[in-house]
């Protein structure tokens, strides 16, 4: 039997730790959650932008290439659609050893941790809503150049192993190792959310050269956010490591999170794991 849901990873920012140098502050990992009965819907999605911002049919959407007010009309398609989403934000400077993530997708590798956790809490909270499937996700990653899926897959294996002295927290009743591939954006369409959806969290959290960010694409997607009892933030939206804490609730340019991510009087969120 098939899996249920499909989700679409995929990424913005870099991995980098020179920023003196043009590493980015954030690294953002998102993924698109969708039915896979209705998968042919993230393509009437993205035709549908692709048609109203006069892109080619045969075109992939790039959201970093994209005018301000396609970007805006992309996010609010994406917004009305029945899809949910996770993302996890780094803080690369508030890592207490970054020397520990320099090494080749280890930073990238952990954040897949983080992601798959909540993933798979999205997919069992809403397997009710599966009309076909055996109740699990399969994980289809954007192809990356600079990353080896082998790795990435004895990875899974090694935290599937270790899941109780790692504390990790993935439904592995969910999440199977064998329901991994990886496509380029042309390939399949809901890649193309994916990017959309981390290109606009990442531009509500990293300046631009003048210094200033664009929260308008995280606010629009706060009603696709995956949230636990009405709690998004720790949830479908996640930010590490504990340090950033502080920037979420003090930084101006992290208003958006506080205004439109947290729940008053929600209680505790999920723990974080030690690396």
């Amino acid at each position: 039997m098939s899996s249920s849901f499909l989700a679409y990873i995929d990424e913005a920012g870099d991995e980098g730790f020179r920023f003196n140098a043009g590493s980015s502050l954030w690294f953002v990992l998102s993924a698109v959650i969708i039915r896979r009965e209705a998968d042919l819907d993230t393509g009437k999605l993205v035709d549908t932008v692709r048609r109203a911002i006069g892109k080619s049919p045969k075109k992939p959407l790039h959201f970093r290439d994209l005018k301000h007010d396609h970007c805006v009309f992309f996010i609010g398609e994406i917004a009305k659609s029945h899809v949910r989403h996770v993302t996890v934000c780094c803080h690369k400077p508030s890592l207490k050893e970054p020397e520990v993530f320099v090494k080749e997708s280890r930073l990238y590798f952990y954040m897949v941790r983080y992601l798959l956790e909540r993933v798979s809490w999205c997919c069992r909270d809403h397997r009710h809503e599966a009309k076909t499937g055996d109740g699990t996700v399969e994980l289809v990653f954007s192809n990356r150049s600079m990353t080896p899926y082998a790795g990435l897959k004895e990875y899974l294996g090694y935290l599937k192993r270790l899941s109780g002295p790692l504390d990790v927290r993935i439904d592995w009743n969910v999440v199977k190792g064998e329901q991994f591939s990886v496509y380029g954006a042309t390939s399949r369409m809901g890649l193309q959310i994916a990017d959309a959806v981390a290109s606009g969290y990442y531009a509500g959290l990293q300046p631009n050269r003048f210094g200033y960010t664009e929260p308008r694409y995280a606010e629009m997607m706060r009603p696709i956010t995956y949230a636990y009892k009405g709690r998004a933030l720790g949830y479908g939206l996640k930010f590490w490591p504990r340090e950033t804490d502080e920037l979420v609730r003090t930084a101006d340019q992290l208003g958006w999170v506080r205004e439109h991510y947290e729940m008053k009087n929600a209680g505790p969120g999920p723990q974080d794991p030690t690396p």
